[in-house]
Formats: C-alpha cells, sequence, structure tokens
C-alpha cells in the first residue's frame, strides 16, 4: 500500500473525527463524506466498502430490528405511561424522583440500546419537571449516564458493547454471568453519588398534583401480544446462540421486527411505510459510514502500525495492559464518540495478539466464529467498559449523550459542554475506577 494512501486515509479519519467533536458537521454527514472520500480517491472500491459494511452485519441488524421493534408499538403510549410513573413512583420526594429515574431507565436499557432508550423516555421530562416545579436539564443528563451505564447489564444494551462483545464471539448468555455484574456496580455508583452532584433535587419535596395526565394505553390487546414478542426475542437473546442451529442476537432482533411489523399492519395501527419512514436511518448510516473509514484504516495498514506501537509498549503482560487498556479507552471516550473508538479498536487489539504470540493468526480471519483464547479476554472486557463508562464523562462521549442534549435543546434549554462534564466526570472517573476494581478481582485476581 502506498504511503501517501495511508496518509489520505489517517489525515481522513481525523478530519472526521475533529469534526464529530466539535460538532461543527453533524456526525452521520462528517463519516459519509469521510467514506465517500477514501472511495474516491481509490483508496477502497465501492465494492470493498460496501464488504467492510457487510462484515458488521450484526452490530445494523440489531440495531435495526430493535428500532422497528420500538417504533412498531410507540403508538400504545406504553413507553409515555412508562415516564409518567416516574413522577407517580416518587410520593412527593425528590430522592424518590431521581431514583425511579435511575429504575425505570435502567429496566428499559438492559433490554434496549441506550441511544434508543433516551430517545423514548426524555422527552416526556421537561414538561414533568414544569408541573414539578424543577429544572430538567439535571434529568435529562442523569438519564443518560444511567442508559450508558445501563448499557453494560446486557450485551444488546450499548451499541459499543455488542460491537465488541461481538468481535469476540461472547454470546449473550456468557456475558450475563461474567458481566453484567459490572453492570450492576456502575448503577449503584450512580445512586451513591445522588445526594451529592444532584443535591437540590436530592431534598426536594415535591407537590405532586393532579394536573398530571396520566397516559391511556391505547390498543392494549396489541401490547400483551407486542409483549409476548417482547419476552420471545428475550429468551432467544439469551439461549439463541446455544441451539442446535445458532440464532445470532441480530438475526432475532430482525425476526422480532419482522413480527411487530406483521402486527401492526395486520391490527392496523400504523402503516408500514410510516413505521419505517421513523427508523433512525441517520444512525444507521452513521455506523456503516464507520465501518468504511475503519476499513480504510485497516487496508492502509494503519491498524497494524498502532498494534505493534501496542505489542511494544505492554508486551504480554495482560495485567498492565488492562490498567492501561481501561483508562486509555475511558479518557479517548470522553472526546471521541465510543462507537467508532471500539469499532477501529477490535481489530487492533486482535492485532496486537497476534504480534506477541497470544492469539493464533486464524483470529484475524473473517468469519472466524470461536472465542479467543480466556487470558486476552480481560483487555476486550476493559475496552467495553472503559470506552461505554468513559462516555459519560463529557456530551461528545456517547450517541446517547447527543440524543438527550438534542432534546432538552428542542425544549428551550442547550446543554453546554461544561456544565455536562460537571456531572458526568466525577461519576465517570468513579465507575472507571469501580470497573478496575472489578475486572482486576473478577479476571485476574480470581479467574478461574
Amino acid at each position: 500500500m502506498d504511503n501517501w494512501q495511508a496518509i489520505f486515509t489517517g489525515v481522513t479519519f481525523v478530519v472526521v473525527i475533529i469534526l464529530i467533536v466539535t460538532e461543527r458537521v453533524h456526525l452521520t454527514i462528517a463519516a459519509f463524506l469521510g467514506a465517500l472520500l477514501l472511495v474516491a480517491a481509490r483508496i477502497l472500491s465501492l465494492e470493498e466498502a460496501t464488504r467492510y459494511i457487510s462484515k458488521s452485519y450484526a452490530t445494523i441488524s440489531l440495531l435495526f430490528g430493535v428500532m422497528v421493534m420500538v417504533r412498531a408499538f410507540e403508538p400504545t403510549k406504553v413507553f409515555d405511561y412508562l415516564a409518567v410513573q416516574i413522577v407517580l413512583i416518587s410520593k412527593g420526594k425528590g430522592s424518590r424522583l431521581l431514583l425511579a429515574i435511575v429504575g425505570i431507565t435502567s429496566l428499559v436499557c438492559a433490554v434496549l440500546p441506550n441511544a434508543t432508550t433516551v430517545m423514548l423516555l426524555a422527552p416526556m421530562i421537561p414538561p414533568l419537571a414544569k408541573i414539578i416545579g424543577v429544572n430538567f436539564v439535571p434529568l435529562i443528563i442523569l438519564m443518560v449516564m444511567v442508559s450508558n451505564s445501563a448499557g453494560l447489564l446486557t450485551l444488546v444494551g450499548d451499541p459499543a458493547t455488542f460491537i465488541v462483545g461481538n468481535g469476540i464471539n461472547l454470546s449473550f448468555a456468557d456475558y450475563l454471568t461474567r458481566l453484567s455484574f459490572g453492570g450492576f456496580i456502575s448503577i449503584a455508583i450512580i445512586v451513591c453519588t445522588l445526594p451529592f452532584l444532584f443535591g437540590t433535587i436530592w431534598r426536594k419535596n415535591i407537590e405532586v398534583s393532579d394536573q398530571i395526565e396520566i397516559p391511556v394505553i391505547n390498543h392494549p390487546r396489541t401490547l400483551i401480544i407486542g409483549g409476548v414478542i417482547s419476552v420471545f426475542v428475550l429468551v432467544l437473546f439469551v439461549i439463541g446462540e446455544s441451539l442446535p442451529t445458532p440464532v445470532s442476537p441480530g438475526a432475532v432482533a430482525l425476526m422480532g421486527a419482522g413480527l411487530s411489523l406483521f402486527l401492526s399492519h395486520h391490527n392496523g395501527i400504523d402503516p408500514i411505510n410510516k413505521v419505517l419512514k421513523d427508523v433512525d436511518w441517520s444512525t444507521l448510516l452513521f455506523f456503516m459510514s464507520t465501518f468504511v473509514l475503519i476499513g480504510g484504516l485497516q487496508k492502509t495498514g494503519l491498524i497494524s502500525q498502532a498494534s505493534n506501537l501496542l505489542a511494544s509498549a505492554l508486551g504480554t503482560n495482560i495485567a498492565l495492559g488492562t490498567i492501561v487498556i481501561l483508562i486509555a479507552m475511558a479518557v479517548i471516550s470522553s472526546v471521541i464518540p465510543n462507537i467508532p473508538l471500539v469499532v477501529a479498536m477490535v481489530p487492533m487489539m486482535k492485532e496486537y495478539f497476534v504480534n506477541v504470540d497470544l492469539a493464533p493468526p486464524l483470529i484475524l480471519i473473517p468469519g472466524f466464529d470461536r472465542q479467543l483464547p480466556a487470558e486476552v479476554l480481560p483487555l476486550f472486557y476493559a475496552m467495553m467498559f472503559g470506552a461505554t463508562l468513559g462516555g459519560n464523562a463529557t456530551i461528545v462521549g456517547a450517541s446517547a449523550n447527543i440524543v438527550g442534549a438534542g432534546i432538552s435543546e428542542i425544549h428551550g434549554k442547550p446543554i453546554s459542554f461544561s456544565k455536562f462534564a460537571k456531572y458526568g466526570i466525577p461519576i465517570a472517573a468513579l465507575q472507571i475506577l469501580g470497573a478496575l476494581v472489578f475486572i482486576s478481582l473478577r479476571f485476574l485476581v480470581f479467574a478461574k
């Protein structure tokens, strides 16, 4: 590969990241134009670009499937109903209000991607906050950080977590037994900080008036059947990959989407075209463009060079590597959205393990479907937790943060970088410390 192509690809990637971080250009436009630039410069052919997208079919399938399921059942008003319950459960206590936000957001985000959870629940916060007389900005920030943290409860709760898990062929059930407890620790840390960082609301006595209108559940029969479909999807998430004919989470999500579309159409809730029109195509295009950019880094050898540097710095010291990766990913993820970050890091880490003879070259072959050697997995777990929890530090760290900030701005109160960081940095720092203790004890000190 010519040197100019590596330089051009590297510069393109950095410029795209800068445009995303500074918010000078919408993140989807920045990534899409960057991907097109690599094709126009003949660094990647169009066929190669689509091939890199197809390699990440599992992530795209999962996101698309969940988006369709959520949108199909939106007319039932079930998510509006849940949001109102946040206030009613508080029973006049600010502390209960905050705990209710943590509880309901965690519950929803355990089964839906974090950005989708914020998209569904956050729009209800400003009008409810106005009724009970509190500033809605801290509540939206809290919901965003809880959604990121709760994304660690399951393999499908955060796109960054799923990308890493899919990259090491980690099943949904294996994730639950190995890593979910780390998600509970992250949420517990947020709960412990509530009286200090959200003290004004925590100590507030709220007058819950009759002005709060409880949404009526529409199409209850459809919602019940939809609940059965959701349970079916969740069960297959857990056991699908252990069946005689394995079914991946992406395939399960697509099956759920198909059944949800059929139910919505059959019961006349919404036309299919309207459901599909409301899918977040912008996010899907951002993912696909990011995969093309990373493909360019791979083809030009930049990822291989970065992995060689990593091998020189860390050698075969897994414990040191785990600490370095966790902290480095957290710091970088606070200024670079965690999704493109992990997309770039997964292949780089694989090459690093091959370079230091901790894993066979077989893991670099597309379609490799076995788990990696157990001794290297702590570094990937550190990557998951570092990227996800580091995203809590700033407003640009995760897609859920950007969604929450947009909703707040629509309601007249933009969230500044410094305002978010006031809450985010202390919580992210404590969570990274908690993750370091959890991963070290669980996978290094007491590893089986």
